[in-house]
């Protein structure tokens, strides 16, 4: 038996090897999925837009926008001349943010009088606009709390207000995508060599050589998802190498332990790539069925939006993706240096969830072949 299951996955190995398309979507396709997700999939906001439409003039108001300029956030790209541009910039989309400062407002300041800021924001992308407008909260309560110096002080003196960021605490989004790639990366490289290498055999007609051979169905089944495990395993050394030195993610736990869960995590991809072969009877069906269910076990995931803000029927269903379990794992062990003794709730359902999967497909696996 290990004789025959060896033969057949260096014969795996060969055959990915010897396409150059194969070879680019197994070691380039995983870096550029890094970078765009490094860099461009990011919910951190700079440079933004801004139209600043100052009527005063003064020493405070140039100050305050001194302020908003150097924080790195706001990008002044407009002066207008009356307050009919603004609307005019932000319809056309030139701008995402516009700040009025009215007249007087440094000798109100400096009396300690209530003055007004304008603060206008294009609510299109509601996310970026609150982010938008919480920089712009953050940083006028700083000048103003600044500027009043030993009054304000002497008002908020009976509270102590401090707060701390732990696990990320420059709250870089990149520090929370980068990890999630690697579960993402995992689950489309293995599933997509799975599926697909199953059908080939089919498609091409050398299932049925393989079929008169000693090989049993075990040993094939073996032969065709060990390859695409290693290469996950590989894919995902690469990711979190490159995540660690080019983007300087931070990794505080135990790499040990990250290459266990992935291992535990590969039970189940493999699984569903291998039930998807069964029921693919095309290469161009396994790929559509491929991303059929990768599309959603991603939006199921809690990659990038809180499972907790979906409607309560979702949030049962994504018990039995198993993306969900492993990005708990991976960004636990990433950010937090969590160990077993907190993961194994997460550890657990994944491992039970891939033997339930895994012997589902082998099942059908071995009732398709015979």
């Amino acid at each position: 038996m290990y004789e025959r299951v060896k033969n057949l996955v260096i014969k795996e190995f060969i055959h990915a090897f010897r396409i150059k398309r194969t070879v680019i979507f197994l070691f380039i396709t995983p870096l550029i999925q890094l970078l765009i997700f490094g860099y461009v999939a990011t919910m951190d906001v700079n440079n933004i837009s801004t139209v600043l439409y100052d009527l005063d003039k003064s020493f405070e108001s140039r100050e305050l926008v001194r302020r908003l300029e150097s924080s790195g956030y706001f990008t002044i790209t407009y002066t207008p001349r009356s307050a009919v541009e603004i609307r005019e910039l932000i319809d056309r989309g030139k701008a995402l943010c516009a700040i009025q400062i009215n007249r007087d407002f440094g000798k109100d300041l400096k009396r300690g009088i209530p003055t007004e800021i304008q603060v206008i924001v294009d609510g299109t992308d509601s996310n970026t606009a609150l982010i938008a407008m919480a920089y712009v909260n953050t940083i006028i309560a700083k000048y103003s709390k600044d500027m009043m110096g030993q009054r304000i002080k002497a008002m908020l003196s009976t509270i102590d207000f401090r707060t701390r960021v732990w696990y990320n605490p420059d709250l870089r989004s990149r520090n929370y995508m980068v990890p999630g790639v690697i579960a993402l990366i995992i689950m489309l490289t293995c599933l997509i060599l799975t599926s697909m290498s199953v059908v080939r055999e089919r498609e091409v007609g050398t299932m049925e050589q393989l079929m008169v051979t000693p090989i049993t169905p075990i040993e094939l089944m073996l032969g065709k998802t060990i390859p695409a495990g290693a290469i996950g395993f590989f894919d995902m050394s690469l990711v979190t190498f490159f995540g660690v030195f080019w983007f300087d993610v931070p990794i505080k736990g135990a790499i040990l332990l990250l290459v266990l869960c992935t291992g535990v995590y590969l039970l189940s991809v493999l699984g569903i790539g291998l039930f998807i072969s069964t029921i693919s009877k095309t290469q161009q069906q396994a790929l559509m069925a491929t991303f059929f269910f990768f599309q959603p076990a991603i939006l199921l995931s809690g990659f990038a939006t809180p499972i907790e803000t979906m409607p309560e029927i979702f949030q049962y269903i994504t018990y039995l993706s198993p993306l969900r379990y492993f990005l708990i794992i991976v960004r636990g062990i990433f950010l937090k240096g969590v160990g077993i003794s907190i993961l194994w709730p997460q550890i657990a359902a994944l491992f039970v969830l891939g033997i339930a999967i895994l012997s589902l497909s082998a099942l059908r696996f071995k009732k398709r072949l015979g």
